[in-house]
Formats: C-alpha cells, sequence, structure tokens
C-alpha cells in the first residue's frame, strides 16, 4: 500500500472522488461533511447542516454538485462553488445509509432504514420511485455504471438487483389522477422499478453491494465476514465464489477501476486485496485501533479511500512509475511485462524482449528502477520481488533475433543495482552496507564497504556510485574507494544528471536539490505538492513535473511555472521546446512548451544581454510577474521597457535612476507626493535644476529656499525672501532672512510681528544704533538687558562649496540596455535619434521655464482675491520683480554630451565585507565588525559558549584593524579599513586580509611572562597570563602550516599550567584537610611543566607529603627530583629525605599511584586512570570525569566539555 494521504478526524462513514479534481468529500459520523485537496494535503471547505451522523455522500459527475444523507432522515443537494446547500429532500422515514448521483441522468438513488430505496430527480426536486421490497434496513444502494440497474444490499441477507428501466419514460405527472396514482406508488412502491434478481447466500446482513465497471459480476460484504462475487446474465444471477480471510463484519467492498482485483474492508480493523480472477487473498493492511467502514475508488484513477474510526486514507495499491532509461537519443523502459525502446528522432515505439512476470501473488513487484549500458547494450531492471533482486538481459543487436530472444535473464538479490561501467555493474548489499561490483556474467568482481548507511544507490559518473541515506547523499568513488562529496538533503527518490555530468538534481518527494558533481549545494526548492519528475535541458536548465504542473529551475534557484498538466508524466528529455514524456499507462508523448519566460531569465542571469533586447524588441514577453522579478533582481531598467502604466513607469526609472522618464512620468501623473519623490532622486544625483522644478511644482518654499542657500544661488534666495512677504509668511520671511545674512531685514520683520524686545535685541547685537535707539524710546521700561563682557558676532550662513550648477563630475558610462528603445517613445521618434535615446542626450521636454516663471506663475494658483486684499500698492500678482530668470530654461538631466550622462554610482562592497566573503577565519570576522558571524564559527569550530572573556579581544581586534579619518567638522568620522601587508602599490579594492593587532609573535613575549611569574611563585598572576593566551589564540590567523603546529603546541602548553596552577591555587585554599593537601600536591607533579617548574613542583611536593607522614610518597618525589638535573641543594634536600624515610610506610592514603598512568580531570581535581572513561574539551583539551559533559570547561573558560567541534582554524592553508 502506497499511502498518498491521510487525515484525523471523527469517525468517517462516507467518501466520494471527485471525478477530475483532486478532491475527496468525507462525511463523519459527527454530522460534519469535509472537502479536502488531496494532492496539497488541505481542507477546502466543511459543510455542517445535517443534525446527526452522515453516513452518504457523492459528487456528480459534471456538475459543481454533491449529495448528502444523514441520520436526521435528510437528503441535502450543496453546491461546492457557493459553498451552500441548494434544497433537501425529504421522504425516509428513518436513517439514510447511502446516496448516490446518477452518472447521466438527473436522479439520485437513496437507501435507508425504513426498507426502502428511493430514486429522486434532483431538477425538479420529487421522488420519482420507491423501491420496496427488503424486510430490513437498506444498507447501501448504487446505479450500474452502465445499464438501468440498481443494486442493494439489505441486513434481511438479501441482495436485490432492479431493473429501473421504465423510469426513462417517466415525465412528472400533469393531472390530478395520475397524482393519486403518484401517491399510491409513493406509498405502496410502483411498477417503475421491478426486481430483476433476489441474490441469496450470505448467513448473515449483507452490509455492501456493487456493480464492476464493465462486466456482469457483483461483488457483496456482509456481517458473516464473507465476500461473495456473482454474475448474471439477462435471465438469472448465481453465486460464483465466496472469499475468506476477514474476521469480523465486511463494511464495504468494491472491485478496483483499472486492476483486475477486489478491495474489501471490515470492523476488523483491515483492508484485504482479493485476486478477482483467482479469487484468493493478496494481501491484507491493518491499522492498530481503528475499524473500517467504508471505500471508495476513483473513477478515473489508481486511487482508493477508506475511512475508519480516526480518519481516513487516501492509497494506491501499485506504483504507477514506469520504469526508464535515457541514452542518447533512446528511450528504454518497461510496459505490460515487455522491455520498449523509443527513438527520440522518429518518435517510434519498438518492442524489444519480453520480461518475466515475479512468481509471487503480492502488489508492488514490478520493476522500479532501469539502468542501462549502451556498449554492450545490457539492461538491469530493479524490483522488490523477494524482499529487492535484480534481473540483466543482454539484448540483441540485431532486431531480428529480438522476436525469437528467450535467453533466461540473469538474477541476483540486491536494493538496487545500476551500471557504473561498460561492463560492469554495482549492487547495494543492505545486510552488510556494500555493493557488490559484478560483471556481465553476474560474477562477483569485488566488494566496496560503503561511508554510509545506505539504503539505495544510484549512477554518479564511471566507476561512482551515489549513495543515499536517511538524510543525505554522497558519491563514493569505487576505485579510490574516497568520498567524493557529500551533501545533506531530504529523502531522495530519484536523482538526474545533466548531459556534462557537471550538474546533478536530486528529487525528493516535495524537494528539489540542484548540486554540482561534488555535491556543492547550489540550490534548494520546496513543492508543497509532490515532484515525480525532470530533466536537464541544453542550456542548463532544470525542467520538472509535480503532479500537476510543468516548472523550471534555474541554478541560482529561480523558478517558475512552464504550463499546467491534466494528469501526471515523467519527464524523459528535453529537446527545445518539446518535452519527451511517459504516461501512467507507459504510453510516450510529446508536449510542446513555451521557453521564453525562463530563456529570459537564463540570458539576464548569465549577463548575455544581446539575447535579453532581443526578446525585449520583440515584446514576446509581458505580465506583472516579469516587471516584479525585474526589479527584484535589480534591473528596473529592462522592466521599464515593459511597461505602459505611468505610476509603475515613474518608481520602476526612479529604482533605475532615470530621471528623464521620472520626470516624463511625473508630468502624466502630476500628482504631489510624486514630485516630492522625484525631488528627491534628483537631489540625491545632484540634479538641481530638476530639485528646483519639482519644488516649484509642489509650492514647496521651504525646501526651495534651503535648496538655494545650499547651491549659494542668493538671487534667487531674496526672490523667496519677497514671495514670502506676499504670502505673510513670516516664519518663511525670518527664515529666508537668516539664510540672507540681512540683518536689517529680521529686525524689521521682527518689529512687524510685534516682537520688540527682540527686534531690540537683535538691533542692538549686531550694531544697528539708530534703530535700536527707536525701539528703546518705544519699549520705555521694557528694554531686555544685554549681557555684558561677550563679543558679538555677525550670524551669517556658511557659503556653500559650489556655486550654481549641478553637483556630480563623476562620468559614468552607457548602461547596459540604453540601446533599447524607450517603449513610451519608439513610435514617435525617428530612427537616427532612437540611436542615440540614452539617459542623458536628449531634452526632458519639461516645460519651457520662461513661461512657468512668467508673471509669478510660480505662486499663480493661490486665490488672486488675497493676494490683492494683501499687497495693494504691489497690483496685485503682477510682481515684475518677482521674475525667476530665463537662465533656468528647461531643466535638463545632468550632462550635455550624446554619449555619457550622470547618476549616482553603485556603492562598492565595503573591504570589511570582503574580508569575510569566502573566509572561515573567525579572527577575521571581528576585525570586519561581524562579531555574530565570528561567534557562530567559534562556535562550531571550538564548541565556544562563554563569550564574555573574548569581549574587550573582540572590540580590541575590531577597533585596531581600522583607522578613523576626520574629513571635515561638519562630516561623519570616515573609517578605513587597514590591510595586512598594504602598500601604496597594491590594488584599491581590498584584496588583502585584516591586520589584526593580536599576531602569534606576541604570544611568545606573553609566554615568557607567564614563566617569569611561575618562577617567581606568582600563581595569580601566571594563571592571567596563561588564560590570556588561551583566550587570545582562538582569533590569531597566522600563514603557515609550521605555525598551525606551533599554535596547537602552545594550546597544550598553556592547558597544563592554567591546570596546575589551579591545583595549586587550591591546594592553598585548603587549610584543614591535609590528605586533599597531599593529593593537590601529587596532582600537580603530574602536568607537563617546564623542567625548572618540575624541580620546584616536586620539592614542594616533597615536603608536603614528608610533613604529612606519607614518607613512602615523599621517597617517590624525592627520586623523581633526582632524576631531573636539580640544583645543589635541591639535590641535598632529596637525599638527607630518602635517608631518613628509609622503608617508612604511609600513614594515610591518597588516591594517587604514580605507578598508574593518569591525567587529572580539571573541574573535580581527581586522578582518571588509564582505562577509565573520560570526556574532553573540544578547544584546549582539558580532561574531565564523564559527570561534567555538558559544562563550561573550567581549564579554557570558553568551550562546552565533551561538545562536537571541528576544530581549530586559525590559517587560510588549513582551507585550501
Amino acid at each position: 500500500m502506497l499511502t498518498k494521504f491521510e487525515t484525523k478526524s471523527n469517525r468517517v462513514k462516507g467518501l466520494s472522488f471527485h471525478s477530475k479534481r483532486p478532491w475527496i468529500l468525507a462525511s463523519l459520523h459527527s454530522g460534519v461533511i469535509q472537502l479536502w485537496d488531496y494532492s496539497m494535503g488541505t481542507l477546502i471547505d466543511r459543510f455542517d447542516e445535517h443534525d446527526g451522523p452522515v453516513r452518504g455522500v457523492h459528487f456528480h459527475k459534471s456538475q459543481p454538485l454533491f449529495v448528502s444523507g444523514g441520520d436526521d432522515y435528510k437528503i441535502k443537494v450543496w453546491n461546492y462553488k457557493t459553498r451552500r446547500c441548494l434544497f433537501t429532500l425529504l421522504g425516509h422515514l428513518d436513517y439514510i445509509r447511502t446516496v448516490q448521483f446518477h452518472d447521466e441522468h438527473p436522479w439520485i438513488v437513496s437507501a435507508s432504514d425504513d426498507q426502502t430505496i428511493r430514486i429522486w430527480n434532483w431538477q425538479s426536486r420529487t421522488c420519482i420511485s420507491v423501491l420496496t421490497g427488503h424486510n430490513h434496513y437498506v444498507m447501501c444502494a448504487s446505479f450500474h455504471p452502465k445499464e438501468d440497474l440498481v443494486v442493494s444490499a439489505s441486513l434481511d441477507q438479501t441482495i436485490r438487483v432492479w431493473d429501473i428501466g421504465s423510469l426513462r419514460q417517466k415525465v412528472v405527472p400533469a393531472d390530478d389522477i395520475l397524482r393519486l396514482s403518484q401517491m399510491n406508488t409513493d406509498l405502496f412502491g410502483g411498477i417503475d422499478a421491478v426486481v430483476k434478481y433476489v441474490l441469496e447466500g450470505h448467513d448473515r446482513g449483507v452490509n455492501w453491494a456493487s456493480f464492476h465497471p464493465t462486466l456482469p459480476l457483483i461483488v457483496s460484504g456482509a456481517d458473516d465476514r464473507q465476500v461473495k462475487l456473482w454474475r448474471m446474465n439477462d435471465s438469472k444471477a448465481w453465486e460464483v465464489d465466496t472469499l475468506r480471510g476477514h474476521t469480523n463484519n465486511v463494511s464495504s467492498v468494491m472491485f478496483h477501476t483499472k486492476m483486475d482485483i477486489i478491495v474489501s474492508n471490515s470492523e476488523d480493523k483491515s483492508i484485504r486485496v482479493w485476486d478477482a480472477t483467482k479469487r484468493t487473498g493478496v494481501q491484507t493492511f491493518r491499522r492498530e485501533h481503528d475499524r473500517f467502514w467504508i471505500l471508495a475508488v476513483h473513477p478515473a484513477m489508481n486511487l482508493l479511500a477508506a475511512g475508519h474510526d480516526s480518519g481516513m486514507i487516501i492509497f494506491k495499491l501499485e506504483r504507477e512509475r514506469p520504469a526508464f532509461s535515457v541514452s542518447g537519443d533512446t528511450l528504454y523502459y518497461v510496459k505490460d511485462r515487455f522491455l520498449w525502446l523509443y527513438e527520440f528522432s522518429t518518435q517510434k515505439d519498438i518492442q524489444v524482449v519480453p520480461i518475466r512476470k515475479p512468481g509471487s501473488v503480492s502488489l508492488n513487484q514490478g520493476p522500479r528502477t532501469l539502468s542501462y549500458s549502451p556498449t554492450e547494450n545490457a539492461v538491469l531492471i530493479c524490483s522488490d520481488v523477494d524482499g529487492g533482486s535484480y534481473e540483466l538481459y543482454i539484448v540483441p543487436k540485431d532486431i531480428s533475433l529480438r522476436s525469437d530472444y528467450m535467453q533466461e535473464a540473469k538474477r541476483g538479490a540486491g536494493g538496487s543495482a545500476v551500471f557504473i561501467a561498460r561492463n560492469r555493474f554495482a549492487v547495494l548489499d543492505r545486510s552488510t552496507n556494500q555493493v557488490v561490483v559484478k560483471n556481465l556474467k553476474n560474477e562477483i568482481v569485488k566488494k566496496s564497504l560503503l561511508p554510509i548507511a545506505t539504503d539505495a544507490i544510484f549512477y554518479a559518473g564511471t566507476g561512482n556510485v551515489l549513495c543515499r541515506a536517511e538524510d543525505r547523499v554522497a558519491i563514493f568513488d569505487l576505485q579510490q574507494r574516497i568520498v567524493i562529496g557529500e551533501l545533506q538533503t531530504p529523502s531522495v527518490k530519484y536523482t538526474v544528471w545533466s548531459s556534462d555530468m557537471e550538474s546533478v538534481a536530486l528529487l525528493g518527494k516535495h524537494a528539489i536539490v540542484i548540486a554540482n558533481k561534488k555535491l556543492v549545494l547550489r540550490c534548494t526548492m520546496h513543492e508543497t505538492i509532490r515532484v515525480k519528475s525532470g530533466a536537464w535541458d541544453d542550456n542548463g536548465v532544470f525542467i520538472y513535473a509535480t503532479l500537476n504542473h510543468i516548472k523550471y529551475c534555474l541554478s541560482n534557484g529561480d523558478t517558475g511555472i512552464v504550463r499546467t498538466l491534466d494528469e501526471p508524466i515523467y519527464i524523459t528529455k528535453i529537446s527545445g521546446s518539446n518535452i519527451f514524456c511517459l504516461d501512467r499507462d507507459g504510453k510516450s508523448r510529446v508536449i510542446s512548451i513555451d521557453a521564453t519566460e525562463y530563456i529570459f531569465k537564463l540570458s539576464l542571469m548569465q549577463k548575455r544581454y544581446d539575447h535579453v533586447m532581443g526578446m525585449i524588441r520583440n515584446s514576446q514577453l509581458c505580465g506583472q510577474a516579469v516587471i516584479a522579478y525585474l526589479q527584484q533582481k535589480g534591473f528596473p531598467e529592462v522592466a521599464l521597457h515593459f511597461v505602459k502604466d505611468e505610476k509603475t513607469r515613474f518608481n520602476l526609472a526612479l529604482e533605475s535612476g532615470n530621471i528623464q522618464i521620472a520626470v516624463a512620468s511625473a508630468k502624466e501623473i502630476d500628482d504631489k507626493d510624486h514630485w516630492y519623490r522625484l525631488g528627491i532622486e534628483a537631489l540625491r544625483q545632484g540634479n538641481t535644476n530638476i530639485v528646483e522644478y519639482a519644488y516649484q511644482r509642489t509650492k514647496n518654499f521651504e525646501r526651495l529656499s534651503f535648496l538655494y542657500l545650499v547651491t549659494g544661488n542668493m538671487e534667487k534666495l531674496s526672490k523667496m525672501l519677497r514671495i514670502a512677504e506676499i504670502k505673510n509668511d513670516i516664519m518663511g520671511q525670518f527664515h529666508n532672512a537668516l539664510y540672507l545674512g540681512d540683518i536689517q531685514e529680521r529686525v524689521k520683520i521682527l518689529e512687524n510681528a510685534g516682537h520688540l524686545p527682540l527686534a531690540y535685541v537683535t538691533a542692538a547685537t549686531h550694531g544697528l544704533q539708530e534703530v535700536a535707539d527707536r525701539l528703546a524710546n518705544e519699549l520705555g521700561d521694557n528694554v531686555p538687558s544685554l549681557p555684558e563682557g561677550k563679543t558679538h558676532s555677525l550670524l551669517m550662513p556658511p557659503a556653500p562649496l559650489m556655486c550654481g550648477g549641478d553637483w556630480p563630475l563623476l562620468r559614468v558610462m552607457r548602461g547596459i540596455f540604453d540601446n533599447g528603445s524607450d517603449m513610451g517613445r519608439a513610435g514617435q521618434e525617428e530612427e537616427e535619434d532612437a540611436a542615440g535615446a540614452d539617459w542623458g542626450d536628449e531634452e526632458l521636454d519639461i516645460v519651457d521655464m520662461e513661461g512657468v516663471m512668467q508673471n509669478g506663475e510660480i505662486i499663480a494658483d493661490l486665490e488672486d482675491g488675497e493676494g490683492n486684499i494683501e499687497n495693494e500698492e504691489e497690483g496685485g500678482w503682477d510682481l515684475e520683480d518677482l521674475e525667476l530668470p530665463a537662465d533656468v530654461d528647461t531643466p535638463k538631466a545632468a550632462g550635455n554630451s550624446r554619449h555619457s550622462f550622470f547618476v549616482t554610482p553603485t556603492p562598492g562592497m565595503p573591504v570589511s565585507q570582503i574580508w569575510i566573503q569566502k573566509s572561515s577565519l573567525a579572527g577575521e570576522h571581528v576585525a570586519a565588525g561581524n562579531f555574530d558571524t565570528a561567534m557562530r564559527l567559534l562556535s562550531r569550530q571550538l564548541a565556544i559558549k562563554n563569550f564574555a572573556p573574548l569581549k574587550p579581544l573582540f572590540m580590541d581586534i575590531h577597533m585596531g584593524s581600522h583607522s578613523y579619518l576626520y574629513a571635515l567638522a561638519t562630516a561623519p568620522i570616515i573609517s578605513i579599513a587597514v590591510e595586512k601587508g598594504w602598500n601604496e602599490s597594491a590594488s584599491s579594492n581590498g584584496g588583502g586580509p585584516p591586520a589584526l593587532v593580536f599576531r602569534f609573535s606576541q604570544m611568545d613575549e606573553k609566554l615568557k611572562a607567564a614563566y617569569r611569574a611561575t618562577t617567581e611563585g606568582k600563581f595569580p598572576d601566571a594563571l592571567r597570563h596563561f588564560l590570556n593566551i588561551l583566550h587570545a589564540i582562538p582569533l590569531i590567523v597566522v600563514d603557515s602550516r609550521r605555525e598551525v603546529d606551533e599554535v596547537k603546541e602552545l594550546i597544550d602548553i598553556a592547558r597544563e599550567y592554567v591546570l596546575g596552577l589551579k591545583i595549586e591555587l587550591k591546594r592553598k585554599e585548603i587549610k584543614d584537610n591535609l590528605v586533599r593537601q597531599q593529593e593537590l600536591a601529587a596532582y600537580f607533579t603530574n602536568c607537563k611543566l617546564q623542567k625548572i617548574h618540575m624541580r620546584l613542583v616536586l620539592t614542594s611536593a616533597m615536603t608536603i607529603c614528608y610533613k604529612g607522614g606519607n614518607c613512602s610518597t615523599a621517597a617517590n618525589f624525592a627520586r623523581m627530583l633526582l632524576e631531573s638535573s636539580p640544583t645543589e641543594v635541591q639535590a641535598k634536600k632529596a637525599r638527607q629525605l630518602l635517608q631518613h624515610c628509609g622503608d617508612k610506610k604511609d600513614v594515610n592514603q591518597l588516591n594517587y599511584d604514580y605507578r598508574n598512568p593518569f591525567v587529572v580531570c580539571g573541574a573535580t581535581f581527581v586522578p582518571i586512570y588509564r582505562g577509565q572513561k573520560d570526556v574532553s574539551c573540544p578547544y584546549c583539551g582539558a580532561r574531565f570525569v564523564p559527570t561534567i559533559e555538558g559544562h563550561l570547561c573550567a581549564v579554557c573558560e570558553l568551550a562546552v566539555v565533551g561538545a562536537d567541534a571541528s576544530g581549530l582554524l586559525c590559517s587560510p592553508t588549513q582551507i585550501r
């Protein structure tokens, strides 16, 4: 059983497949009807108007209708498009068991516990016949698919077949007498339907009976646990056979639409499959806790559904994918027990050789995969027979010999088998996880153990196999026995190699992974519905089929739909715009597709802009999807060619920096918001003429004033002051006066506004004594006092860096697509003009500025009345002195050369980003300021979890790898990345790695300082020095392999000293436990230290143990001291102690055995003897007892003990 979809719900009592769409209706014991899309696995709708369980449900074959019948005695007809019940049919007097539409006539048949079967006309909404005769509940009733027959099953132990031929002629009665006879018919049953046969044979009530779709057969299931097969002819019907096997009531039984089998299910929690010709059991599928109640068979596809106590299951009995293999111009495939050959060039099918029929009767034993060797004309066919086996056929090259071909195929056991060379094939032996290589005589040549637990193998080039595990794939070279590549993927079902063997597509159930020949990932796609097959086209685009679409995928991960499918196909080859495929019946088909969309995207991706322009000119593409794609990929200038809508053109023009088209669109739209956005973009590009024009169109006087200030246009700023005066905009007047540095004007404005104290302060401060005196007189006693001792300075605006004109002086070359004509004007312009139509070489044709500015047009839209009232003596708005000069003719896009224009250059990639692009060295990521990626790298490489000690080092490295420049007082500080080994001749695009403040050479100095502190007995200082070394090493970068080894050696040295010093400091803390003191002193001697320090440690341990009464242990330390070339004083002391101790024993038992090699646990300070289990720190290598696993390392204080890590990475040489 191949499960396609499962649901969890209340008990499912009724099921019905839609004839065309991937939908199924499930009616539940709770009264709800669910509509599911089983290909997507989603619940589309639910209908819950029935009161009580709904036992029957059925889709109409062609109308958007379904019918349901429930325990509320009601039959409801629904429209699933409008999602409502159209009407209810009343008449039954008890529970309704089943309902069904007729395929052709507007009839519904229903079976009920009221012992009747009713036939209804759903168009006239009346009951047209009542079939009476059963004397117990009628459990089911259904129409014959072709003839005028109804079959019913009842708990009275009979099956009845009714002839309803006379219903065809029946019409709705017109007069009262006929109505009376109709009423009698309703009560007592009419003569419209007569019983043709009564089938008796079951010993208990019959639950189900159904017709064969084409043959005169009936199958029934009953409470006597038996399935019976009946045959009928024109005159009689009789029992053919009984199928026994169910252990409880048989709920439902049906014929399969496509296969010669019977499917039944039962309250014994099983579904059984029977061979209809041999009349034997083929297979049984069981559930643990759920009884089965209902079966449904898809009318057109190889699908079945079964309803049980906790939901339903949709399944197939056999795989429908034909086994096939493509080789050059030929396709080999298996169909109907024959091997076939299909030639793509001639489109002809040729039957090649017969294939052995599997001996077992169980399902799913057909060929699964096929592998072909073209040189030897050999075919390998794999199937699930006997738990997985293969058959090898050598096909005669001479066509005439094929008809007599009777050679016995060579067979063998194996999960999967593929050709790996001309005359060699590999077979997977799952039990031993190895590949067996055989020759064409089926003899074993060699065996290779596989690197991963493999459940299938695929071809991966000559001599290689692609091994599939549950969560990964790997390519294994059988000759060299090495792994060429490995990749984590969802479970892979099929692999498709490109013709040049450079790319592979790994197809899963819902995912496609595209990788190169070494399994380096290129992209991954996820599909909501199942992926069925795929092939590479000549351009390197992967074309694949899902259940209902053909789609494409580019190597950058872009996907799209090529066309929809009516039924699933299996793509075999793609040639130009033709897709060759096999359908589920094994027939070869050719489908034509339009490849324009993906060829366009491929050309864009490959930067083949001549192709792109050709496609644009031919206008083969259009639509919002293409525009959105071009925008997303950063080609708004290309998208411009497809757009007619002015708002979209405006947005695209701004995005691509094409001011010219943006201005033209803004004129068409003439909306304040668009002018404002145009102004912002023009300002960004430094195109001040356009900025000015945009601000004038929106009457944005404040921004205009500021623009004139920054461009140093004092003349126009003065005019802005006059405009503010006319508008009586006091704040605007004051701002403009401030920008102009006009003191008298500011005093005048403040005085007119009634701010006399402010006017006085302004006049007095700036030395306008006469005005100040006059204002002082007006103020009288309220004259404000001025602060004494302050020097006054004139508040003047800063002079602009450039006066007038457009800002950018940078030449930018013509854009890639500027040879393509602008679609909006292509028809109007002459040929020679069109050739040069790039962004900066046309007149903008915005407006005649003279005309705009004449007679103060800039504010002409203001109300005339208002102006006249406010400034009568100026003659209203006819202010000659407000004319803006003609030098603002028509604003042009910056630059006048025919072959260049000015746009802002695209920002380059920051050097810090270049540093981290291909680097896996944590130090370089820290230098670039990417602390999060550096932390992730350290976590992955060394399992570092505690980053607190590294924070100051991170800050130092980042600050030290950058230099900071002050450019202007008002400008932000410029950060400059400092490269390692930079010189003036080096390229300016940041090719080198960063200069790091921590270098390996500095570690030598730190180590000497640490040794010095240890010698002097300054243990806390020494510990701090060694820990600093351990903390700095993960961020150091070295150049050579030799230095990498030295770094690792330094880690070992630092670890031993940190451990020893921590043991010693712990010993000094303990005052009251003499035994523990002696143990710790003894453990310190086990650390690998420099000789000078080892002598000091041994002397100390010898003394402590002697004083503690452990003479034997003290004597052992004395002997060790004498072997380590001690000083004269140390040697003398050791000899004296040996003499004094003699053969004395230890007073206290210590947890210390010098004869048994051990390491000391870095956290608990106890010995871990050889052979005992331990865990280690992935960074420093310190050892710990197993209980410390998962805790922070107590030695380096950085990494997690026992965690997985890839190891220290401190040099680019380790990556190459």
